[in-house]
């Protein structure tokens, strides 16, 4: 696969390398992309996926694949388009996208944007909890230049305590700016 080859000379040329997989065991689950500061980090993440050969996917508007040279790019690169105008929740249409499928993997930036953000936002939480899949804690670390999947997370219902789990771990991982990473 040409996206693999071209990924694995990225990571070579940069120094980056991929630590961890999702397990086997694991065939559906939310990954969480963070810290998320720079654009690099699209890239850095969509390379890590394809040396990984995970065929991970991500929610956006039905409209943006709808433009004539990036509609198609955008949907190569994992893009599932929802929507909106029929289901006002984005989390109950990642839950419906979860039941349609025996194996998906889909990628959330909590933070919602690349400056710093206090208070994540919990949608990915919700979907988790009502599609009955774990959380996997995708990161990369611009120090150590790591692409990488952390621990499996389940989560308990305690939002808040299960977050605090969450932002812990990725305390522990250098945004490219980390000003704006998790604190």
């Amino acid at each position: 696969m040409l996206a693999k080859f071209l990924s694995k000379i990225i990571f070579k040329v940069s120094g980056w390398k991929v630590i961890g997989r999702i397990p086997a065991s694991v065939p559906k689950c939310i990954m969480i992309a963070a810290p998320h500061t720079s654009n690099w980090d699209f890239l850095y993440a969509r390379c890590a996926f394809y040396i990984m050969g995970v065929d991970v996917r991500f929610t956006i508007k039905k409209e943006a694949v709808k433009w004539p040279l990036l509609g198609p790019w955008i949907q190569y690169m994992g893009a599932l388009p929802v929507d909106r105008s029929k289901n006002n929740s984005l989390v109950q249409a990642m839950i419906d996208i979860f039941n349609q499928n025996e194996k998906m993997v889909i990628l959330i930036t909590p933070e919602g944007t690349r400056k710093y953000q206090p208070r994540w936002r919990r949608g990915f939480y919700h979907a988790a909890v009502g599609a009955k899949v774990p959380i996997c804690l995708g990161y990369l670390d611009y120090a150590k230049k790591e692409a990488g999947v952390g621990p499996i997370f389940y989560p308990t219902g305690n939002i808040e305590k299960d977050l605090e789990e969450i932002l812990a771990f990725y305390r522990t991982k250098t945004a490219k700016f980390p000003a704006n990473g998790v604190r």
